[in-house]
């Protein structure tokens, strides 16, 4: 399998003074994912919890819903024409009675956002695909302070331990409403690391997510949402800015968005009825 890391030959100046010196870097390659033996997608993805980040996608196509729908998840061999195995590419294989979707060169993916379909046609896609609601927590619907909602940043931060060495990967963390954490996992792409934790939590038995916070580093676009949406977490935060589409999406399904999530400053996009804000906080 692939390293998480490579070393590469680096030449640092620094106030004028030039050395050479070896880089640690964010290693990427490429991961074909396949459904029943046939190819399904290709992402670019730092290798690691490749068979989460499988089941993770397959969450947000609304393919799986819970571990016994999967059967399992295995490298396949002979990916090169010497009948080498790369660990670039995994095979997904379905549990006896789970409706496999028909995968052709036109079929509908509408988890990217270069899907070619407009807005709307994406908003009602995840409306109608969706598995559960998002206030289907049995106990008390998900409420979260302010003060937790400030600390996740920093929380998600000192848990990203191969950022510390190369500074060049998303993360994507689930916290209870408390702040504890309960899973990070890191990836060259912002929607792989989302696509990692959700997938570990199927693995687990754990969706859906319905009392949980989902904390990224980036942006949060339409795709991000989604699949928070899809897996049934009711909160997503990020630490930069939301995109137009992942706001109205939000808001047709109930998820608290919020970005922009730096130290005691945040903006709620949709969903605030989730957090403890003031009377006239929330009408101000």
């Amino acid at each position: 399998m692939g390293r998480v890391t490579e070393r590469r030959r680096v030449i640092r100046i620094r106030d004028g003074a030039v050395s050479t010196r070896p880089d640690t870097l964010v290693a990427e390659e490429p991961l074909e994912i396949r459904l029943g033996g046939k190819p399904l997608a290709i992402t670019m993805r730092t290798p690691g919890d490749d068979f989460a980040l499988a089941a993770g996608f397959l969450v947000s196509e609304g393919v799986l819903a819970s571990a016994d729908e999967l059967a399992n998840i295995v490298y396949c061999a002979g990916a090169t024409e010497d009948g080498g195995n790369t660990y670039n590419v995994v095979d997904v294989r379905l549990a006896d009675g789970v409706p496999v979707p028909d995968i052709t060169l036109e079929r509908n993916v509408y988890t990217t956002s270069s899907c070619g379909l407009c807005g709307k046609a994406s908003l009602d896609a995840v409306r109608t695909t969706a598995r559960w609601p998002l206030d289907s927590s049995p106990g008390t619907p998900v409420r979260i302070e302010l003060a937790t909602l400030a600390a996740l940043p920093d929380r998600l931060r000192a848990a990203q331990r191969v950022f510390e060495r190369t500074g060049g990967l998303h993360a994507a963390a689930l916290f209870t409403a408390d702040g504890e954490l309960l899973d990070v996992r890191e990836d060259v792409g912002r929607h792989n690391a989302v696509d990692k934790v959700v997938g570990r939590a199927l693995q687990q038995g754990g969706l859906p997510l319905s009392s949980c916070v989902l904390m990224v580093s980036g942006r949060a676009s339409f795709e991000l949402a989604q699949k928070a949406v899809m897996a049934g977490i009711p909160v997503l935060a990020a630490v930069s800015a939301p995109s137009s589409l992942a706001v109205d999406l939000a808001a047709e399904t109930g998820l608290t968005l919020v970005g922009f999530l730096r130290g005691t400053s945040m903006n709620v996009y949709a969903g605030e009825h989730r957090l403890a804000l003031s009377a006239a906080a929330a009408s101000g």
